[in-house]
C-alpha cells in the first residue's frame, strides 16, 4: 500500500509546485524593474564583457566614462552602471538555465539610484 500513496502523493505535490511556480511568473513582470533605462542604441565597442554562468565582467576599454546595462536572452533585468575609463563593473551571469548576454546597452544611469523594488 505504501507504494499506491507514494504514487497519489507525488502528482498533488507537483501540482501544487506547478501552481506556485505559475504564480510566480504571473507575479515576476510587475515586480521586475522595466529595462527602460536602455537607451537602445549598442553600447561602443571599446566597452567590452565577458561571460560566466555565475558573472558579466564588463571592461569599458574607451577614453570616455560610459554608462550600460547588459541584455540577456530572457529579457532579465540589469542596472545601468557607470564605467570609467580602464574601469570595470559586475552583472549577474548566465546562471544555470542559459540566460546568455545578448549585448551591451547605453544607458540612463539616473534609473539606476532609485532603491530596486524587492522581489
Amino acid at each position: 500500500m505504501a507504494h499506491h500513496t507514494t504514487r497519489t502523493a507525488r502528482p498533488i505535490a507537483l501540482t501544487a509546485m506547478t501552481a506556485l511556480t505559475a504564480a510566480g511568473l504571473l507575479l515576476a513582470p510587475a515586480t521586475t524593474p522595466p529595462a527602460a533605462a536602455a537607451t537602445g542604441s549598442p553600447a561602443p565597442a571599446c566597452v567590452e564583457y565577458a561571460q560566466s554562468w555565475r558573472y558579466t565582467d564588463v571592461h569599458n576599454g574607451c577614453g570616455d566614462t560610459a554608462s550600460v546595462t547588459v541584455e540577456y536572452t530572457n529579457g532579465q533585468w540589469a542596472p545601468c552602471r557607470v564605467i570609467e575609463p580602464g574601469g570595470r563593473a559586475t552583472f549577474s551571469g548566465y546562471g544555470t538555465n542559459g540566460n546568455y548576454v545578448t549585448g551591451l546597452r547605453t544607458c540612463d544611469p539616473a534609473p539606476a539610484t532609485a532603491e530596486r523594488p524587492a522581489s
